[in-house]
């Protein structure tokens, strides 16, 4: 685990326990959750979902179109609230907290990975990745050793200095991991990780996800692939806004 920088004195996570391999408390909970949109036709994305996510979980959340998944990510991510219903963080409900802060919890305990990668095109590998330490109290010198060691632990160090143009989509998508992990967050919440690779780069991509959890932090793969949902070790199934099955196999 990385030590905390002074940033992380005035987090909202400052007042939360800190999660270690003994504790039982989930990462993050849905309890009862509904989101609906619309005044004079209500349309119910989803409907009362209740749903734990626990230390050293590596789940994935699959579905068709128009199952939920879109809105149980946007709740799960912290960028969207419940209509209805609780979303917790270690025990604390997030309602409670106003959207600048929000906004620095999610920033302090969520690494987000995308379909489309969202890499700068004019940056490097490197400053890619130290985006996602700029507004931390952190020595310009200390962020980019922190940068460069997670593109070396993804296997990227020779291609640090290298800009996305330059790079495979395999390695754009492992650059995206870099920055994700970079902040050494809770939870990893990915959508559609593998939408944009071919199945080489999927496969390995997956392999990646399957060791970036730890006793303390949770990975979380959103998706509409069955076989991508398959390599999770549990599997949350939707549809028409509602969880319909919650499988767990042996890691």
């Amino acid at each position: 685990m990385r030590q905390k920088d002074s940033s992380d004195l005035e987090s909202p996570t400052a007042q939360f326990p800190t999660i270690g391999p003994a504790t039982v408390q989930p990462l993050l909970e849905l309890e009862g959750v509904s989101r609906v949109y619309g005044d004079e036709v209500e349309v119910f994305a989803l409907r009362e979902v209740s749903l734990r996510i626990m230390p050293g979980e590596f789940m994935s959340i699959v579905g068709p179109s128009g199952s939920g998944k879109s809105t149980m990510l946007g709740l799960l991510g912290l960028l969207d609230l419940p209509t209805t219903g609780i979303v917790r963080i270690t025990g604390h409900d997030v309602s409670a907290l106003d959207d600048p802060q929000r906004s620095r919890l999610r920033g302090d305990v969520i690494g987000f990975v995308f379909q489309q990668f969202h890499l700068i095109p004019h940056l490097s590998a490197l400053g890619n990745v130290e985006t996602a330490l700029l507004y931390r109290d952190i020595r310009p010198k200390d962020r980019r050793e922190r940068a460069f060691d997670a593109l070396d632990r993804l296997g990227l160090a020779a291609r640090a200095d290298h800009r996305p143009v330059q790079m495979s989509g395999g390695e754009q998508q492992r650059v995206a991991l870099a920055r994700a992990i970079v902040t050494d967050p809770m939870m990893i919440l990915a959508d559609e990780p593998t939408g944009a690779l071919d199945s080489a780069n999927a496969a390995h991509v997956l392999e990646i996800f399957a060791g970036l959890g730890t006793p303390e932090r949770a990975v979380v793969v959103v998706t509409h692939d069955l076989a991508v949902a398959a390599t999770a070790h549990r599997k949350v199934s939707m549809r028409d806004g509602r969880i319909v099955a919650d499988e767990s196999r042996a890691a």
